[in-house]
């Protein structure tokens, strides 16, 4: 007999044992009890957002765009500049002030004669992380602390609180400043329920916690002008002082607040549907302001915006760290007194800008997270016209 005749050959389609019906069950189900009893478990309970509020302002024309910023740009002080959040310029000086994640506020000065380009000095250290700036009457500095409240300081360096509460409320992220002409200060608390490291949850919730406030320096009196915003972000006054313009992120919308006039105390909209979730807003004295926009819009936001339980799968996958993957094309845009857009600058790489304003041929960029602030000469770097 053949030996080959007598070996038992396997089946040619055989499977391993384990890889049986019940175990794929098994396998598929128990992940699902455990995410669905996860989620149950979890106390994280977001809110509906009015997102049908977003379409009340008509678009007229789209804006002319530079879709690669980050070709032409610089990096100004890299490594020096932790988070240089806002991006404020004296004029008179010709300095930038900024304030850094290091509690810095810190002055740039541009070095035309000597290496390296620009100087950069440690002027005060808040004690806090200083976020939104502004330039007072009497060669002070405004500083919206996002852990101290509303700082005043001198032209000397000394720091003053002016106020940290109001109605028996402290603050809890105090995030931009502007000054009117005749003194008053205008300022936002983007949240008095989470602070500056925890406010992606104050966005996940969608309740609103943000604040307009206005501090008056003769009477030392704090009030709440606007109430119940949206993460309450950058803040202007316009340049005829009627109104205050300030921005509500997640909303992807910029308001009026009038300050003068018969509609003195009401509100209106100013520009909303942003190409761009807005942080500082900043008017250049040429008849633009200028909205940094941190993040563009995404079919997931957009998604969660209108679904609760969405916010609450990822506020789940934050506190696990299981971060998804995010739409960048951050950037700036330049839109008239009336809320028109005129220029857009952005790229697909870009994110977390912060505040943006043009100072001659150039726009500087800050950002919250990034160690250093961009510049592009737009002249070099102009935007192409969109077609209509």
């Amino acid at each position: 007999m053949n030996p080959a005749d007598s070996v038992t050959l396997p089946e040619p389609c055989s499977k391993p044992s384990w890889l049986s019906a019940p175990t794929l069950f098994l396998f598929l189900i128990i992940p699902i009890c455990a995410a669905n009893l996860v989620y149950q478990l979890d106390s994280f309970d977001p809110a509906p957002l009015p997102f049908q509020e977003l379409t009340r302002h008509l678009i007229k024309t789209a804006p002319a765009q530079n879709p690669h910023m980050l070709r032409g740009a610089e990096r100004v002080g890299f490594g020096v500049l932790p988070g240089p959040e806002d991006v404020a310029y004296d004029k008179r000086s010709g300095i930038i002030y900024t304030g850094c994640a290091d509690g810095w506020v810190k002055r740039v000065k541009r070095n035309e004669s000597e290496s390296p380009e620009f100087a950069i000095e440690n002027w005060v250290n808040t004690g806090g992380r200083p976020l939104g700036l502004a330039f007072g009457h009497h060669d002070e500095v405004l500083v919206a602390d996002a852990d101290k409240g509303l700082l005043n300081v001198t032209s000397e360096g000394e720091v003053k609180l002016l106020t940290d509460k109001v109605e028996g409320v402290k603050f809890s992220l105090t995030d931009a400043v502007d000054v009117a002409v005749d003194g008053m200060i205008y300022f936002t608390d983007a949240s008095y329920k989470y602070s500056l490291k925890d406010h992606v949850w104050d966005i996940l919730e969608g309740r609103p916690h943000g604040r307009l406030m206005s501090y008056d320096s003769a009477t030392k009196q704090t009030t709440v002008l606007v109430r119940d915003l949206y993460f309450a972000n950058g803040v202007v006054v316009s340049p005829d002082q009627s109104h205050v313009v300030y921005c509500e992120t997640p909303m992807r919308r910029c308001t009026k607040y009038y300050i003068q006039g018969q509609k003195k105390g009401s509100v209106d909209t100013f520009i909303d549907h942003l190409p761009g979730y807005p942080d500082n807003i900043r008017y250049d004295g040429e008849g633009r302001y200028w909205i940094a926009l941190s993040l563009a819009p995404s079919l997931a936001w957009d998604l969660a915006v209108r679904y609760p339980s969405i916010r609450k799968v990822m506020a789940i996958m934050e506190k696990y760290k299981l971060r998804p993957r995010v739409e960048k094309n951050g950037g700036v845009l330049a839109v008239d007194l009336e809320g028109n857009l005129i220029e857009h600058y952005y790229d697909p790489r870009l994110s977390m800008v912060s505040s943006g304003i043009k100072i001659g041929n150039y726009i500087y960029c800050g950002s919250i997270l990034h160690p250093y602030m961009l510049r592009l000469n737009i002249q070099e770097n102009p935007p192409v016209a969109a077609i209509t």
